[in-house]
């Protein structure tokens, strides 16, 4: 059982190292990322950790994994960070607040069959200000991310508390990840 990646992100290949997985293959997905009308957070993530996983093709001796990282203030979906403006608005958003990071996760087995799975951290920042948010931006490390921030680097410094995985935050959930590769039958070691 050869295991693809449904993803460029080195974080994600990262964390699965963490847990002794090395992906055979890896392969940039490609989909629309757009929320639908109306879907709500949990909907979108799963959905998009399952579109993902399926974008990829997959070999009959093959299981794909994809996951999905989204940030959700209340109901609303917060977009990727694709531009300092766009990262700034979301830190003065997320300034002093409880957030939640969702983290979706997905393995399409050697049938074709898709399992997926969520895991929801909560995230609370400090209250900001204006110059640091302007030092964040400055570094550069929050650009293209979920929500703006990388938590994994100098923006942990502004979570007062998390309640829930870290690894999830950083971009896939151990935990999750490893119980749907043992369902599998993906051999750990």
């Amino acid at each position: 059982m050869r295991l693809v990646l449904a993803s460029t992100s080195p974080r994600r290949r990262d964390l699965l190292a963490r847990i002794g997985v090395l992906p055979d293959r890896v392969a940039a997905p490609d989909i629309d990322e757009n929320p639908l009308k109306g879907e709500l957070p949990r909907v979108y993530a799963l959905r998009l950790a399952e579109a993902k996983a399926r974008a990829v093709a997959r070999g009959d001796d093959e299981i794909v994994l994809a996951g999905d990282t989204t940030i959700a203030l209340g109901r609303r979906i917060l977009p990727p960070a694709d531009t300092e403006a766009v990262q700034r608005e979301l830190l003065a958003k997320l300034s002093g607040r409880r957030h939640h990071c969702l983290s979706a996760v997905c393995v399409i087995d050697m049938d074709g069959r898709a399992r997926v799975r969520l895991a929801d951290t909560i995230v609370a920042f400090k209250r900001l200000s204006e110059a640091e948010i302007d030092r964040y931006i400055a570094c550069g490390e929050g650009l293209g991310k979920a929500g703006g921030y990388a938590i994994q680097g100098r923006a942990e410094a502004f979570v007062r508390f998390i309640s829930g995985t870290y690894s999830g935050v950083v971009g896939l959930p151990l935990y999750d990840t490893r119980a749907l590769l043992e369902t599998v039958g993906y051999p750990l070691g």
